[in-house]
């Protein structure tokens, strides 16, 4: 008689449970694309802020660098905006995340960062990884090679599926509801 066509293997546990070895039952990874769009929505909330805050004039005067050279005041203003930025970055990252346990964008598409253990962070980590998450902002290269580096590193198993900045702050980005129910209650 032939082989079976199909077969089955029963699993260790789930794929977070096969790469991090203190993970718990049942934790899902949140899926790297998730964690792109959830930056971008939150960067583009952040920008649209800034820019009403501002009257409309922010986006604008952040990348004129002709002001650059129409002399020390200019310089300055210009220099300003991009110290609101990275300010505003390191702030919102740091306070949602004290605050919620995530940022909004992550909030609704439920990815909550954790620890490999899938415990919540506690509130002097989140000064740390917002910090460290400003490297996606720096001019030219931000987004284009350490958010590149990042977005390949979430997307491989030698990796561990973490970013950078996981690997830094020993994090995972789960999936919410995976988590178990002591850690979900913490995350409002």
């Amino acid at each position: 008689m032939a082989e079976e066509a199909v077969s089955i293997h029963q699993g260790h546990g789930t794929l977070a449970q096969s790469i991090i070895a203190n993970a718990p039952d049942g934790m899902l990874i949140a899926p790297a694309w998730k964690r792109a769009v959830a930056y971008v929505f939150d960067i583009i909330l952040i920008s649209l802020v800034l820019e009403v805050l501002t009257g409309l004039n922010f986006l604008m005067n952040l990348f004129n660098v002709s002001l650059m050279q129409q002399g020390a005041k200019s310089t300055a203003f210009f220099l300003v905006n991009w110290v609101l930025l990275f300010s505003a970055n390191y702030l919102y990252f740091k306070y949602t995340g004290k605050t919620m346990g995530r940022s909004l964008a992550q909030r609704s598409l439920r990815i909550a960062i954790v620890h490999d253990d899938g415990s919540a962070l506690d509130d002097h980590h989140w000064g740390p990884r917002a910090f460290s998450k400003l490297i996606y902002i720096i001019p030219f290269v931000g987004a284009l090679w350490f958010g590149f580096r990042d977005m390949i590193r979430a997307q491989s198993k030698n990796s561990e599926f973490r970013t950078s900045i996981d690997i830094k702050n020993h994090t995972v980005a789960a999936v919410d509801w995976s988590l178990p129910s002591e850690t979900r209650l913490k995350l409002h």
